[in-house]
């Protein structure tokens, strides 16, 4: 079964952690929200083949900036996520994301991520932006910036109303299936899925950590694929 692995990167607190566990168990976490989410693997389907797909989250505070690329050998794919209710996380994209995986992996393709799309019309949300002359990032600037730093797509979703979180996956998926390039080192760092999980069309969950939050002792299975 072939590997992908896909690292997703961005500032703290945009829902990066919500967004893989939202994905994961179908379930937005409401009990507790790690810093750095576990380590997952899943089986996917793509075109009838499965593939086992490693999303490895990071902490986007600069507390972490030394170690986080370690997360980066033999990256596929990355994932680069801001808050469309987050101006200073956009801008952060080019200024700081964009640049860091590019220096690491200058070949591996990335898509741009909005998270919490879900606040992109809230009131108070809304309020709260114009306080500082600011407004929620729209799909049209999202998409340019896209274009201009060379993502291979913009895609955004919401993590707590479930919006698009299968659609993004499955972007992530045929990118790598349509892409040579991964980042190359002389050590692989990558998740690999038990025995059983490659003869299912389903989630399987592997944790790579001793911690473990309650809310994800018993994921659901849910069947995955993209076409």
């Amino acid at each position: 079964m072939q590997t992908i692995k896909c690292v997703v990167v961005g500032d703290g607190a945009v829902g990066k952690t919500c967004l893989l566990i939202s994905y994961t168990t179908n379930k937005f976490p409401s009990e507790y929200v790690p810093t750095v989410f576990d380590n997952y693997a899943v089986t996917v389907m793509i075109g009838g083949e499965p593939y086992t797909l490693g999303l490895f989250d990071t902490a986007g505070q600069e507390d972490y900036d030394r170690l986080r690329p370690l997360s980066y050998p033999q990256t596929d794919v990355f994932l680069v996520c801001f808050s469309v209710v987050s101006p200073s996380s956009f801008e952060n994209v080019k200024e700081k994301w964009v640049p860091e995986i590019t220096h690491h992996c200058p070949k591996t393709p990335f898509l741009l991520v909005g998270t919490q799309i879900d606040l992109r019309d809230d009131p108070s949300t809304i309020e709260k932006l114009a306080k500082n002359k600011q407004k929620p990032i729209t799909l049209e600037t999202a998409e340019k910036l896209a274009k201009d730093l060379k993502a291979v797509k913009y895609v955004e979703c919401s993590a707590l109303t479930q919006v698009r979180p299968h659609t993004l996956l499955c972007n992530l998926t045929h990118t790598h299936t349509h892409s040579p390039h991964t980042c190359m080192s002389e050590e692989r760092h990558m998740l690999h899925a038990p025995s059983q999980a490659h003869a299912s069309p389903y989630h399987k969950h592997v944790r790579t950590s001793s911690v473990t939050p309650t809310h994800l002792h018993h994921p659901e299975i849910t069947q995955d694929t993209c076409s």
